[in-house]
């Protein structure tokens, strides 16, 4: 689903990635952890097209097309998601509002007709029970005075709602107590068809710092990144030996 080949990019002068091969078919959930300032977040940005991040050599293929080809909004009507470190707040737009102007011009993209206000809302409570957030924090601004966990609810219900083909999360354990972080990882198990629900078609790039998460999310496969690029594949075990030895002993 996802091919990234030999991907350099930076940002102004700084070279971030160096080299990046990784591949994520569809139905697994690819865990990718690495020390600061090794890469997560660029790589998940350039996937993104969040602008300032140059691609100087390599390639990603999504679905069959040149991901890298397309503007941030065609990758999105594509089917890929990014999940914020830190989402963002929107002042005097409510939840509700941005949701539904979002769903419905990816449906239109897709030659789809539009959900009224009933469906919506209709599929709005679905997803934010699956978060266990009430609907009325979805009637208030876009993560305005919401609490980091607040906002990471807030930013699965918007995956749940816009039901991606493949999403790349970054730290979205960012600021979790034990609680949400629970919620947050039983949220994505159940959006985005995790192996435990019998696998499904879409996929999951999940950057992390911890294992925490993945007691709860259980991924695939764990991919260490250092130095901008891949340097260490494999299945689950691997996250372990990171917590219980460091960065330095796995990836010396």
């Amino acid at each position: 689903m996802l091919t990234i080949t030999d991907l350099h990019a930076q940002v102004g002068d700084k070279p971030i990635l160096k080299g990046l091969s990784l591949h994520v078919p569809a139905g697994e959930i690819h865990a990718i952890m690495g020390p600061n300032g090794a890469g997560k977040s660029t790589l998940a940005n350039v996937l993104g097209g969040k602008p300032g991040y140059e691609v100087t050599r390599g390639s990603v293929e999504f679905r069959g097309q040149d991901l890298l080809a397309l503007d941030p909004h065609e990758r999105a009507a594509a089917g890929l998601f990014l999940g914020f470190q830190y989402p963002v707040e929107i002042p005097g737009v409510s939840n509700v509002q941005f949701l539904r102007e979002a769903l419905n011009a990816q449906r239109k993209s897709r030659g789809e007709e539009p959900l009224s206000g009933g469906e919506f809302l209709k599929l709005a409570k679905e997803k934010a029970g699956l978060l266990k957030m009430d609907m009325e924090m979805l009637k208030r601004q876009v993560n305005v005075g919401f609490s980091g966990g607040e906002k990471k609810r807030a930013e699965m219900v918007q995956m749940g709602i816009l039901d991606p083909a493949f999403a790349v999360l970054d730290e979205t354990d960012s600021g979790l107590d034990i609680d949400a972080l629970r919620i947050v990882g039983a949220g994505i198990n159940t959006i985005m068809r995790a192996k435990e629900d019998g696998g499904g078609d879409k996929g999951v790039l999940l950057i992390t710092h911890y294992q925490r998460l993945l007691d709860v999310v259980r991924p695939d496969k764990v991919s260490i990144l250092a130095g901008g690029r891949i340097v260490e594949t494999g299945g689950p075990e691997l996250a372990l030996r990171l917590e219980a030895e460091g960065y330095d002993a796995v990836t010396a």
